[in-house]
């Protein structure tokens, strides 16, 4: 019998591995479908309508919109009586992602396990181990914080001008409301989508403010502020407001100027920055591909490994004093 290759056994362990995170999703998706029966039972409710019956007190009261944080009854009571659950689920919403927080919080508990677990299999350090598993387990999370800045910072950019339009509305004798619903059939999304909110409110007979004040509930951006308070400001004290929505819309494209030249003038701080964050590990990657097994005594060595966690706390206060430093507010 040929001799098998020596990392065979620990592929085959890490197939089996994957395997069998593939099939616990799996299980969770058909568990969730098999427990969904909201369609039945709206169903039944048309059902009964139609034959005259009308609704129970009961189920009228049930009418009342909820929102769940999962699929699974018993993870929707659990994400409920946690303080983050909300707001990472308002994440959610500044994002526009349909799914609900307790999707992600299972993809994140499949990925730091399969992280641990593939991990341990090459490497024997417990803490290496839960590193990969840490890391691995904040993957879907930094997703939803990505798409969330990707977001907020399109809206960021349209607010200039949807601001600029409704002020053009106000000259011309137009309501805020109706200059609110230009930039709702004008502009794309995101601000298509916050506006359109904004304006149901309004419609349902929701107040300005009130409906203004979701908004800015709604949206990270703190360019809005600035137009939400100075109109809730003009509609107690009165004022010219399409000259007060124009002014602010000069206000929010300067500093969006003033933004865009800082990070051009930043940018060799960021490059070096990069640079020199990544410089270590390249260097270590080259030293072993020429010389296997020079560093080896770094991860064998009791006094290496107290280097390494020596290195790597320096090396992490380095990064977070450049970061501070490259990173300008305005």
């Amino acid at each position: 019998m040929p001799p098998q290759p020596a990392g065979l056994p620990s592929i085959l362990s890490l197939s089996l591995l994957l395997a069998l995170v593939y099939l616990f999703v799996a299980v969770v998706f058909v568990i969730r479908r098999a427990m969904d029966t909201s369609g039945k039972e709206l169903a039944r409710r048309i059902e009964e309508v139609a034959h005259g019956r009308g609704l129970a007190p009961e189920l009228t009261a049930d009418l009342v919109k909820r929102h769940e944080l999962s699929g699974l009854r018993w993870l929707d009571v659990f994400l409920s009586r946690q303080a983050w659950s909300r707001r990472v689920d308002k994440m959610l919403d500044q994002a526009d992602i349909k799914a609900p927080l307790g999707v992600f919080v299972l993809l994140s508990l499949v990925f730091a396990a399969t992280g641990y677990l593939g991990a341990s299999i090459y490497v024997g350090n417990p803490l290496v181990q839960m590193a990969v598993a840490v890391g691995l387990g904040t993957l879907p999370f930094k997703w939803i914080a990505m798409r969330k800045a990707a977001r907020m910072k399109e809206f960021e950019r349209q607010l200039p001008e949807a601001l600029e339009l409704v002020g053009r509305a106000l000259r011309a004798g137009h309501t805020f409301s109706s200059g609110m619903g230009m930039v709702v059939g004008e502009f794309a999304d995101p601000i298509r989508i916050e506006f359109q909110k904004t304006m149901d409110e309004i419609n349902f007979g929701m107040g300005v403010t009130v409906a203004l004040d979701n908004l800015m509930d709604r949206v990270d951006c703190p360019d809005l502020n600035f137009f939400v308070v100075s109109v809730k400001i003009q509609n107690e004290t009165g004022g010219n407001l399409a000259e007060i929505v124009g002014n602010i819309a000069w206000l929010i494209r300067e500093r969006l100027k003033l933004k865009g030249r800082i990070r051009v003038l930043s940018a060799e701080g960021r490059m070096a920055a990069w640079v020199l964050c990544l410089l270590p590990f390249f260097v270590c990657g080259a030293v072993q591909f020429l010389n296997p097994g020079y560093l080896g005594l770094l991860f064998t060595e009791p006094l290496g490994r107290m280097f390494l966690y020596m290195v790597g706390g320096l090396m992490t206060m380095g990064i977070l004093v450049i970061r501070k430093m490259v990173r300008i507010k305005v």
